[in-house]
């Protein structure tokens, strides 16, 4: 049985020794390089549209898209969209714990203000906010229910800009909360109860167990609404507030180019988009650094690859 089984060992070795030397048919697929074909043409039709349709007025676009009145508008849009970022994640960071806590009363507050931010169309929120003076003329500081030590007029103190911030800020909160309750709540409860049993304070097991697993749930929904929020701040153009979009408006208003100056409303977004997209795409590769033993090549890492690898055909 020896013999026999060594025999047919050394019998394995030759055919796949022979095999080695036999040539691979490459499997073909047409259906797959027709749609790839027929995506190019289309790809290839619309740029020759952008490039050659008159209709597009790109010298317009040239003009306006480094403009003096466009670049502050574009930097006024980027405050709103940190101040909102920012706030509305502090904010959300609170009601998730009031929601994960054990406290009724927070519970039911954290709940109930999520149920009404996520209900009410954040159009209306900016308008509200933006006419509370109608509402409350002053604003006081004092005693609960006694006498008011400070008072402030409000129109004074809640500026369009402060009523936009405001507005985006209690409407970002909202969702923010939901998605860190989501990433919290993935986070498996054996590794926290693993980590109670070694007798971990709290704050350790948060920062150094829940938190790092929890980022990596939490990031890419907290980017979509960050990038949510940055076009959405075209909304407070209603309140008049100068803006991309609404100096866009302002402009095209004025000499009639209202293609090419929605173009450079486009371009700029889709611009600082990117920007937060490939930011996302570097902080969840760092934070994968704890989940995966070797992370992946980046897009230049294989652009470098494949260039060293046609070099060395070459010689």
């Amino acid at each position: 049985m020896t013999t026999v089984g060594a025999l047919d060992i050394a019998d394995n070795e030759a055919a796949s020794a022979d095999d080695d030397g036999l040539p691979v048919a490459r499997t073909w697929h047409p259906w797959r390089w027709a749609v790839a074909s027929a995506a190019l043409v289309l790809i290839a039709q619309f740029a020759h549209g952008l490039i050659t349709n008159p209709g597009w007025d790109w010298p317009t676009f040239a003009t306006y898209f480094t403009a003096d009145s466009v670049l502050k508008a574009l930097w006024l849009t980027i405050e709103l969209t940190c101040w909102g970022t920012v706030l509305g994640f502090a904010l959300g960071i609170v009601l998730a714990i009031g929601r994960l806590s054990n406290n009724p009363v927070l519970q039911v507050i954290s709940w109930t203000y999520i149920w009404a931010f996520r209900s009410i169309p954040l159009i209306v929120q900016l308008l509200f906010w933006f006419n509370i003076a109608y509402l409350y003329k002053t604003l006081s500081i004092g005693v609960p229910f006694g006498p008011a030590v400070v008072t402030f007029d409000v129109n004074g103190v809640i500026s369009g800009f402060s009523a936009a911030v405001i507005g985006l800020a209690l409407h970002q909160a909202a969702y923010s909360a939901e998605i860190i309750r989501a990433g919290i709540i993935s986070v498996d409860p054996g590794q926290v109860e693993a980590a109670k049993s070694l007798g971990l304070p709290w704050r350790r097991q948060f920062f150094t167990i829940v938190a790092p697993q929890a980022m990596r749930g939490i990031l890419p929904n907290a980017v979509n609404e960050i990038i949510s929020l940055f076009k959405g701040t075209s909304i407070v153009s209603v309140m008049a507030i100068a803006e991309l979009f609404y100096q866009v408006q302002v402009i095209f208003g004025r000499n009639g180019r209202v293609v090419p100056l929605l173009m450079v409303a486009t371009v700029w977004y889709i611009v600082l988009t990117t920007v937060l997209t490939v930011a996302q795409y570097y902080i969840e590769r760092h934070i994968a650094k704890g989940g995966q033993r070797e992370l992946p090549p980046t897009p230049w890492q294989r652009v470098r690859g494949k260039i060293d690898e046609i070099t060395r055909e070459r010689r």
